[in-house]
């Protein structure tokens, strides 16, 4: 819920405590709706209590006690308590949303997330020529299709079934996390580049930005951690589209990968999510003077699922994910 959102949900519950006769007032415009002061509790606080007692020709205490119980009871309040002359603080529902539904699923499967049943017991053939791709893309198969309930086993000899675009030239100058990535970010059918540019720490390399994407998320939770506050799925009304539609596409993408014995679509993947990540990660901490909310609870939240699935997929294709880079 945002803080529009709950200033309506606030006027609403005036509006009933008016009409039911409990308070005669004329129901305000607007309601304000702030991070809890000092001495305040829960995601968001308010003073329309104090801002009606005049009106209402009663103390701020007693008004607030009337628009508890109206407020406790709307969808998305998880709990009312009245601080100091009649200050409302607010807690909110952590549970009422697709995004949160997504990321409470994807933080309660963790690295098993987007793992099924697409090839239960199933043994996949991987009969491969003797190259350095083709046994790298075969290792990361034999790895993807087990996510999905299957076994792989890697055979050499004819007839094959599985040649990837070999090489022009060794990657093993590369360092292993970029000659994985050389060797499985293209198609099969693409010629694989061995060239520094998988080396570059610049956002013109898509492995850089995956990496990079992981270790921000990492960032942000030891921010969080000295903040001390944590992660709470919820509602996140700012969050890049993009972002919740990557994490949630992340399960049919993984089959796909499997079933076409495909690690590439994995690894492009990741590049979506990290592409839609990085953008939105520095909106999760507070800034300035904000104090720690549910919304950055929220963002928390999603941040971490986004990280969950980049460590996973890289975790999959053979690749560090580093929480520092």
């Amino acid at each position: 819920m945002t803080p529009v959102e709950l200033s309506r949900t606030v006027l609403c519950a005036v509006r009933r405590a008016v009409d039911a006769g409990e308070l005669s007032v004329a129901v305000p415009g607007r309601v304000v709706v702030t991070p809890p002061g000092p001495g305040g509790c829960g995601d968001y606080a308010t003073n329309v209590a104090l801002q009606l007692a005049g009106p209402a020709g009663q103390p701020p205490a007693r008004v607030a006690e009337i628009l508890v119980p109206l407020l406790a009871e709307c969808a998305g309040v998880e709990d009312v308590v009245v601080t100091g002359p009649g200050f409302l603080n607010i807690s909110l529902s952590s549970a009422s949303s697709p995004t949160a539904t997504l990321v409470g699923e994807i933080r309660r499967l963790g690295a098993g997330y987007g793992h099924g049943d697409a090839l239960a017991g199933q043994v996949v053939a991987l009969r491969v020529p003797y190259d350095v791709r083709a046994e790298v893309v075969a290792d990361a198969v034999v790895r993807i299709v087990a996510t999905q309930g299957g076994r792989g086993e890697v055979e050499h000899g004819e007839p094959v079934s599985l040649r990837p675009v070999p090489a022009p030239e060794d990657p093993a100058p590369l360092g292993p996390d970029a000659a994985q990535w050389a060797l499985l970010h293209p198609a099969a059918h693409d010629r694989p580049r061995i060239t520094a540019d998988h080396l570059v720490q610049r956002e013109s390399n898509p492995l850089f930005r995956v990496r990079y994407a992981h270790a921000r998320v990492r960032a942000v939770g030891r921010g969080a951690g000295r903040l001390g506050f944590g992660a709470v799925p919820g509602d996140v009304p700012d969050a890049p589209g993009g972002l919740v539609t990557a994490l949630a596409d992340y399960p049919r993408i993984l089959t796909g990968a499997a079933i076409h014995r495909a690690p590439d679509r994995l690894a492009r993947h990741l590049v979506t999510v990290a592409d839609a990540a990085l953008p939105f990660l520095p909106t999760v901490l507070p800034r300035g003077d904000e104090k720690p909310s549910a919304a950055h609870r929220a963002r928390f939240a999603l941040a971490e699922a986004a990280g969950t699935v980049l460590a996973g997929g890289l975790s999959l294709l053979g690749i560090d994910a580093p929480d520092h880079l």
